[in-house]
């Protein structure tokens, strides 16, 4: 018996040296999922939310491990990846389209003690946050670029769903694009999908058909900027930069930058300080772009796209100010500028947009 006590205070005295020489444990990393709605491709929603991840993964380094799952549908599927992700250990999981929403506040409820943050919705719940980027705003000097290019006057927008983020997008269009040609239209087909990259084409190829010179898209895929550069036309991307889609086709792109906030985050729960928040950023905080300009936008257009970023992000030039009428007529406001809410709630076409708008 003696004998095997000193055995055993040797062998315990021994793994304690062993212990003191390798010096303290590393830390594990922090694990961080991420749903998309869309494959990641080379271009559109999803890949400009990996190029986040892969910006964050280069500023944290061996602190954190990340994953995703991409082409995920909204819905029953999404709850169940969200589900998934956090039985895998993830502490903190981003969820990057708005019909994540619910699934992403049922599974936070299971899972307090992980980290949710969903991009484009608007619902929280103490361990989810959300957030946003302004895309109105370059959409805005993204139609001045279209109002000083089009020599039709009629502009073909393929949007996904009638829902305020992308109606937004297409007043916010709109407005910038009648700033410089006052009687200029805007055509719109909504595809009822994020990302249908058949139905995208077939849209845009119906707005060319119309009378459209210039088309842009609130869809995922680069078939809209394609058509375009089939049919000799011009386009507008979205997302992100699509310029060697369309080498002569593509004006400009109305891109989204997420690194930086990911970063954040990310760096907010290795340091415990995370909480939840609303975050929806614009020019001034760098989450929206306007870039890759093709070759038919000369340095003297760029120069005044520049000038009219810098004024809304200064908050000299407002995109929603008074007046706003809808198409058919009604004042949605006489003076002031839309707040928020009123952009978040936003159920109508601006002037200059041609059609009635079919709600889901």
């Amino acid at each position: 018996m003696k004998t095997r006590l000193i055995r055993q205070t040797l062998a315990a005295a021994t793994a304690a040296a062993c212990l003191w020489a390798a010096g303290p444990a590393a830390a594990e990393p922090l694990k961080i999922g991420f749903v998309y709605v869309s494959p990641v491709g080379e271009a559109g929603w999803s890949w400009q939310q990996d190029l986040g991840r892969k910006y964050m993964e280069q500023q944290l380094g061996d602190k954190i491990k990340t994953q995703y799952v991409e082409d995920v549908p909204e819905g029953a599927d999404a709850e169940r990846v969200i589900r998934d992700l956090a039985q895998q250990g993830n502490k903190l999981i981003f969820t990057t389209s708005f019909g994540y929403m619910n699934p992403t506040i049922k599974v936070a409820k299971q899972f307090p003690d992980v980290k949710f943050v969903h991009s484009t919705g608007y619902k929280t719940a103490p361990n989810v946050a959300t957030t946003n980027a302004r895309f109105y705003q370059a959409r805005y000097v993204a139609g001045i670029l279209a109002g000083r290019k089009t020599q039709t006057g009629v502009v073909g927008y393929v949007g996904a769903y009638p829902i305020p983020e992308v109606l937004q997008g297409i007043n916010a269009f709109t407005r910038g694009l009648r700033s410089v040609k006052p009687d200029a239209t805007v055509r719109v087909i909504m595809v009822n999908s994020w990302f249908d990259p058949g139905k995208e084409r077939d849209a845009a190829l119906a707005l060319l058909d119309q009378g459209a010179d210039i088309v842009t898209h609130h869809t995922d895929s680069t078939a809209t900027v394609q058509a375009a550069e089939e049919r000799g036309k011009w386009a507008i991307a979205y997302h992100s930069d699509m310029l060697k889609f369309g080498p002569k086709a593509q004006l400009g792109a109305v891109t989204h930058h997420w690194g930086p906030y990911f970063t954040r985050e990310a760096q907010a729960v290795l340091d415990g300080t995370w909480k939840s928040d609303q975050v929806w950023g614009g020019f001034k905080e760098g989450m929206v772009a306007l870039e890759g300009f093709g070759p038919a936008v000369d340095n003297a257009l760029k120069a005044d796209l520049k000038a009219k970023e810098d004024a809304i992000a200064n908050g000299t030039l407002n995109v929603f100010a008074a007046p706003i009428k809808t198409n058919e007529g009604k004042v949605v406001l006489a003076e002031g500028a839309l707040d928020d809410k009123g952009l978040n709630a936003m159920d109508y076409y601006v002037e200059g947009v041609v059609g009635k708008l079919t709600k889901n």
